[in-house]
């Protein structure tokens, strides 16, 4: 079992992921016993973007089916965990203290990217969630910065669980190949993994530049930029250890990590 400190990035994949039985799923369904049970759980989702930082205060968060044309038992499911609007002021004014402004919504729900693995990780659903926004158009250090500001969270039990993907090329993926990986995938998924677990933030935050195949690992940043926020949570001089590594679609990678102060 991980420390209460411990801050994760997870890749959440196709929605569809909840429904298959593959490696990521069924390390998702034995997350929440690895990891000592938060008192509420800060979902970073990268299918929540927003221009400057903003924090979901919904008191009772709908599960939101933000996709379409996906199997009929998808939308049948429902994540009804309450929300944390208390612990979401406090995000804000953890925000604002750091120079950030941050809105509160009163009405945002849980997208896919946040009730996929809290669904798979925590099914009985009774850990208050809420969600915090990325910034597509800001870049990896404010996310940083964004995150260190949530990392007095930890000490209260308060998880924050970034969820987006390792890679995410969606053009480029083979939907029914699982054992066959593209070069391009595996060698920007080996660079993540080594920069990770060296604790190499000045190259992570530098990544389009120092990553192999950082383009068509990521054609756009959004579901890179949670990883992020759970580095920065994770306080100065941070480490991160790879839960889980594996790929769905040949180039979808769905490696996970925690993060941890060395």
């Amino acid at each position: 079992m991980t420390a209460p400190a411990t801050t994760l990035f997870v890749s959440h994949g196709s929605p569809t992921l909840i429904l298959e039985d593959v490696p990521a799923t069924r390390f998702l369904r034995q997350l929440g016993a690895t990891v000592a049970r938060p008192k509420a759980i800060v979902a970073v989702s990268a299918h929540w973007m927003t221009r400057g930082p903003a924090v979901s205060r919904a008191a009772q968060p709908e599960t939101v089916h933000d996709f379409y044309g996906f199997p009929p038992a998808l939308y049948a499911l429902r994540y009804p965990a309450p929300g944390a609007p208390e612990v979401a002021q406090r995000i804000a004014d953890a925000l604002h203290d750091a120079g950030m402004s941050a809105a509160l919504d009163p009405a945002q729900g849980l997208d896919h990217g946040a009730w996929v693995p809290a669904l798979l990780a925590w099914p009985a659903a009774d850990i208050p969630i809420l969600q915090l926004a990325v910034q597509p158009y800001m870049d990896a250090a404010h996310h940083v910065a964004m995150g260190r500001a949530l990392a007095p969270l930890a000490a209260d039990g308060i998880l924050v669980l970034a969820s987006g993907s390792a890679t995410h090329n969606l053009r480029a993926l083979a939907r029914d190949r699982h054992d066959q990986v593209a070069d391009w995938a595996q060698r920007f998924d080996d660079w993540l993994v080594e920069r990770v677990e060296a604790g190499d933030v000045d190259a992570l935050v530098d990544w389009k530049r120092q990553a192999p195949m950082a383009q068509m690992a990521h054609p756009t940043d959004e579901h890179f930029l949670p990883l992020f926020v759970a580095l920065g949570a994770a306080g100065e001089g941070v480490k991160g250890r790879a839960l889980h590594r594996s790929f769905t679609h040949g180039a979808l990678s769905m490696t996970s990590f925690a993060f941890a102060a060395a």
